[in-house]
């Protein structure tokens, strides 16, 4: 589930296929090789997930498909290698082999208890069900053997990250699967994000730029060491970008921290430091045309919303591989950050509200991500400008300016 980097496109879960398919879950004798008819449901929902698979490939001319299939028997395998070998595409296994019974433990509590098959279940009952369901599947299970499959691009995962056996990377997508993969890890923890305090300019309406405090966001950034002293962790790690107001944030809080270039905030080029309404003045073109499609708009001589989701990639990687860790960064920034750990989509990104003044507490859980909003109760402008209803050029500038927040 937290296999969502900017190269992923869309996941099939066959999972997901069998829940449909059966309403609902009575226990592990479903899953048991010998119950006919339920392997051939379970046959079917996986036969119908690949076909989505190939469908998607083909008529919606899909990329990149992380296709979830647990207990993916050889036959399948075989139909996948063949659907794609007919169309021209490169398949690459992932291979999770866990026989330490603490981790395993450890998983069902964190994960499978959360399921829709044990909803309003008895725990203690639950976990005795997926034990014997674990059983099953190792009846029927046929692992990637290093021999026989020496020919197949594949990673088998150990004990979740003890051991890593990386077989026959192909190409760029592969060796970024093999380095994500080997940098996530599940011990718990959290990330903490928020923008750095308001600016002179957030005062005034302008974009951009790299102006200092204003007296609230002084106020907020001494605040945020009281609340983040108050969550009592001892190896917090700080991030901020290399702009004035969130090394000044970040400087309230009395601790070490580390400024990476990747945080600084989108570039708007030749719109920096103007007000939305100079920019509808001087450039009414450019104002509509990044309404209509604000995650792929590049400001002339500035940045899209795409060019800094890559921008931010490595930052992504590296948040996958601390543990506790604040991040005092901007708001498109935090937009993407956001959006990376809670699955939202390119055009839900521009448009995630991230106020000043608020902390977002992450914590990565089984198929998602916690998020707990925190206002530290230090008033602060409104940054926020929804899509206007009206996107066209033609537009009168009444209606270009009708979300922009109110400013000095």
């Amino acid at each position: 589930s937290r296999l969502k980097a900017s190269w992923v496109r869309t996941l099939f879960n066959v999972g997901q296929y069998r829940r449909q398919a059966t309403c609902s879950y009575n226990s592990y004798e479903f899953f048991r090789p010998d119950n006919e008819e339920a392997m051939k449901i379970r046959k079917a929902c996986a036969v119908a997930a690949l076909q989505d698979v190939c469908e998607y490939i083909t008529r919606e001319q899909g990329q990149v498909v992380v296709f979830d299939a647990t207990n993916t028997t050889q036959d399948r395998r075989e139909v996948i290698l063949n659907f794609a070998k007919e169309n021209g595409y490169k398949v690459f296994f992932v291979e999770s082999i866990c026989d330490d019974p603490d981790i395993i433990a450890e998983n069902i509590k964190q994960v499978k208890l959360s399921s829709p098959d044990y909803a309003g279940c008895d725990k203690e009952e639950a976990v005795a069900d997926f034990l014997k369901r674990i059983e099953c599947y190792t009846m029927t299970y046929v692992p990637l053997d290093d021999t026989k499959d020496r020919n197949l691009s594949y990673i088998k995962i150990f004990n979740v990250g003890s051991r890593y056996l990386v077989n026959r990377v192909q190409d760029h997508i592969q060796s970024r699967i093999v380095y994500y993969l080997m940098n996530i890890h599940v011990t718990p923890r959290s990330i903490y994000l928020c923008r750095h305090g308001e600016s002179e300019l957030n005062l005034v309406g302008r974009i951009g730029g790299d102006s200092g405090l204003s007296s609230r966001g002084a106020k907020f950034a001494s605040t945020l060491g009281t609340y983040m002293r108050g969550q009592c962790i001892s190896d917090l790690k700080v991030w901020t970008s290399h702009m004035k107001r969130t090394i000044q944030t970040a400087e309230a809080l009395g601790v070490q921290y580390e400024q990476w270039k990747a945080l600084n905030e989108i570039d708007a080029g030749v719109c920096e430091e103007m007000t939305y309404e100079e920019i509808q003045e001087h450039f009414p073109e450019e104002f509509a045309l990044r309404d209509q499609d604000k995650y792929r708009y590049r400001y002339p001589k500035g940045e899209s919303y795409e060019d800094l989701v890559q921008r931010l990639e490595p930052v992504i990687m590296e948040l996958e591989r601390q543990e506790n860790v604040l991040v005092i960064c901007h708001q498109a920034v935090m937009r993407c950050l956001l959006a990376y750990f809670l699955d939202k989509s390119a055009n839900e990104l521009p448009y995630l509200k991230c106020p000043l003044h608020t902390v977002l507490k992450l914590t990565p859980v089984a198929y998602g991500c916690k998020v707990e909003s925190v206002f530290l109760n230090i008033e602060a402008v409104n940054t926020h400008r929804d899509k206007p209803v009206n996107v066209d050029v033609d537009r009168d500038p009444a209606e270009a300016l009708e979300t922009v927040p109110e400013h000095i």
